[in-house]
């Protein structure tokens, strides 16, 4: 029998999906501080699968983690995006594509 070891956070119906292409699996629920370090982690994995393929597919899971992420830290999604709204009035979006080069005090 083969055995492969992730230790990850998974989304929620992945161990369903593995048992019903009748293999097993073994999980466990993570505290809240392995949640949140588990976070961090498909972060950085998501946004690397992002810059390696960019699609929306992958677009969509970085933004899953990161509702995932704000509900977590006791934000709401609408709060996020409220926060979002203002500095974008307050300081632009990206639209642009400004670099920044330099700036030179008088």
């Amino acid at each position: 029998m083969r055995v492969i070891r992730y230790h990850k956070l998974v989304r929620d119906r992945i161990p369903e999906i593995i048992e019903q292409s009748g293999k097993t699996c073994l999980t466990r629920i993570l505290t809240r501080e392995e949640y949140l370090a588990g976070l961090d982690a498909k972060l950085d994995e998501e946004l690397a699968e992002f810059r390696e393929t960019p699609c929306v597919e992958e677009l969509a899971d970085l933004l899953e983690v990161l509702r995932a992420c704000a509900c977590a830290h006791g934000f709401s999604m609408e709060e996020v995006e409220r926060v979002r709204r203002e500095k974008a009035v307050e300081q632009g979006g990206f639209a642009k594509r400004i670099e920044l080069l330099e700036v030179r005090e008088a």
